[in-house]
């Protein structure tokens, strides 16, 4: 065999090997532009226009000194999320919140310079932990900052507040809130108009939900606009409707085990969709599940 023909070989090899290789290695959907909610103030949304699941909300706060991100969500959408950024604004990235540990809101972490300030609340920073993606060298991209109940992050217009008020989609749910433009991101806490995601192996408690999102209800005050985990922004008195929605569903659940009911006979019976119009029923065999094994187990 000629050296040539070696040559042609070797590439012709190396050309199906990184075929291969891009064959398995996952695509994301693009990533919409960034929309304003209000002054300096913009979210990324969590799908694009034929509903390709990206990850949670994005948000992006400009501030004076740089941008404030609120989540990353799937990996390999770092560069993305940098480039919609920079539609918005010139101004670096410099700090990035977490607002609990799931890969579709943290996922991206590792397309930012080590010089970003990650903030999370410390259940959720011991959560990341123990992933995968954040094992080794990865271990760089963990939260660097975090805080128990409360923790205030600049001032004025720069300013926002992180709140932690107990256990409900992970036992590290922060709720974010900007006081300049009134916004209030909830992460996952409310995240669709359906059951929540209860994930127990994060901490996470079906019973504590309701009364954790009432515990926000009665904290944070003047806000005008919510951002969910997952849907478009809305307003305080959908958070509010949601909280009741839990606290039905939670006692829906109570309900059937007191009847003698197996968690499969729970899903084909509990509906309150009647009751709160625009709310779907898509998630909630998992979560009557999940609350079967929680309260079972009190």
């Amino acid at each position: 065999m000629t050296r040539s023909i070696v040559l042609a070989t070797l590439v012709a090899f190396g050309g199906l090997t990184v075929g291969i290789a891009q064959e398995f290695r996952p695509v994301r959907p693009p990533l919409p532009d960034a929309v304003k909610i209000k002054d300096n103030l913009y979210v990324i949304g969590a799908s694009t226009p034929g509903n390709d699941f990206t990850g949670g909300n994005t948000v992006i706060l400009v501030t004076d000194s740089g941008v404030v991100l609120v989540d990353t969500k799937l990996s390999g959408y770092g560069a993305v999320i940098l480039q919609k950024v920079k539609k918005v604004t010139d101004k670096p990235v410099t700090t990035i919140i977490n607002t609990h540990t799931h890969g579709d809101h943290v996922g991206s972490n590792e397309g930012f310079p080590g010089s970003v300030d990650i903030v999370a609340q410390e259940n959720t920073k011991a959560n990341m932990a123990k992933m995968t993606a954040f094992q080794g060298a990865n271990a760089s991209f963990l939260p660097k900052r975090t805080f128990k109940d409360k923790l205030t992050i600049g001032s004025g217009n720069n300013r926002v507040d992180l709140y932690y008020f107990g256990p409900g989609h992970t036992n590290g749910d922060a709720f974010v809130v900007f006081p300049s433009v009134r916004v209030l991101q909830t992460g996952d806490m409310f995240a669709w108009r359906d059951a929540p995601v209860i994930d127990r192996t994060q901490g996470a408690s079906g019973v504590e939900f309701p009364k954790t999102l009432a515990k926000a209800l009665a904290a944070i005050k003047d806000v005008d606009v919510v951002i969910p985990g997952h849907s478009p922004a809305t307003t305080l008195k959908d958070l509010a409707q949601y909280q009741k929605f839990t606290a039905d569903f939670v006692s829906a659940v109570q309900s059937a085990i007191k009847a003698g009911k197996s968690a499969e006979e729970a899903a084909k019976t509990i509906d309150l969709t009647a009751k709160y119009p625009g709310y779907t029923k898509e998630r909630y065999a998992p979560a009557i599940a999940a609350l079967y094994e929680e309260l079972k187990k009190s």
